[in-house]
């Protein structure tokens, strides 16, 4: 394996204790290739809880850039890239990781802030890329706390969460941008998430757009404990209102922004495919209340 050099695209909101938890997991990573250097570039929108001094406190090595709070999740980590490809402002190795220039990396890491990798996470990824070449993209797969994938690549048009498998990887179409692994290769040729998109949209927009082999490694990456089924549109019990309401959030399926990539990747399929989602989601809250 070539030497390898590091980018860590992360962002932050006021989750001060998982932050902190995601970078001493990625710390911790045990099996890298020998001369692995890596670089971490956070950017935090508005923390209230002191995320931001905590950070700089404990790793001071971590390029840390604070923003507004109305700057969103996609647009956060497109400033991580592009601090990440200065050269400058900091933006080094976490301790006991050498660090390497900024502008000298061969993979981006996208890493949400409320995951914590496994201590091989990192290397699986490392070996799944190196064995695919530096043209595909790797997904490393995420669980919450009762064991369930959370966040993973998807498949098809609908979206489909997929499983990873115990010891081979699983190809996909797109991905959660939970831990994603994009080789230099990719990025030149796709670059950044698109602004038009501000959130999950982004991620899946990134994967179509890449137009090359995208992999889900073996096994789980790592854990996020808060992970999306706590409070989504599929928690049972809730009124078709409230279920229409989380559904077309920002944090869901916000509609201008899934019509533009329905429009963008579905077509013809996509004035179809833009009302599927809102009228199961209707569907299972009414079936719901009914059987309660």
């Amino acid at each position: 394996m070539h030497p390898v050099h590091l980018a860590v695209l992360m962002t932050s909101h006021d989750h001060r204790a998982r932050t902190l938890s995601a970078l001493r997991a990625l710390e911790g990573q045990r099996g890298l290739p020998a001369g692995t250097t890596l670089g971490v570039h956070l950017v935090d929108t508005g923390s209230t809880d002191g995320t931001p001094e905590a950070v700089r406190l404990r790793h001071p090595a971590v390029e840390v850039m604070s923003v507004g709070p109305d700057v969103s999740r996609n647009q956060a980590l497109r400033i991580a890239s592009r601090n990440s490809r200065s050269g400058g402002g900091g933006g080094g190795p976490l301790s006991g990781v050498p660090g390497g220039p900024s502008h000298a990396w061969t993979h981006q890491l996208w890493l949400d802030d409320r995951v914590e990798l496994f201590r091989d996470a990192l290397a699986t990824l490392l070996r799944t890329s190196d064995a695919a070449g530096s043209d595909a993209v790797v997904v490393g797969a995420v669980r919450n706390a009762y064991g369930d994938t959370v966040y993973s690549g998807r498949r098809g048009r609908s979206l489909t969460l997929v499983e990873p498998g115990a010891h081979r990887p699983e190809r996909c179409d797109t991905y959660d941008g939970r831990v994603v692994l994009v080789p230099r290769a990719v990025y030149d040729v796709v670059g950044d998430p698109d602004k038009v998109f501000r959130h999950r949209m982004g991620d899946y927009d990134h994967g179509r757009r890449a137009g090359v082999a995208v992999l889900v490694a073996p096994g789980h990456a790592g854990e996020c404990v808060d992970g999306p089924a706590a409070h989504g549109s599929r928690e049972p019990g809730i009124g078709v209102r409230e279920a229409l309401r989380r559904v077309t959030s920002v944090r869901e399926l916000p509609p201008r922004q899934w019509w533009a990539y329905c429009l963008r990747h579905t077509w013809p399929w996509a004035p179809y495919l833009m009302v599927s989602p809102y009228a199961r989601t209707a569907a299972r809250a009414t079936l719901g209340r009914l059987r309660g």
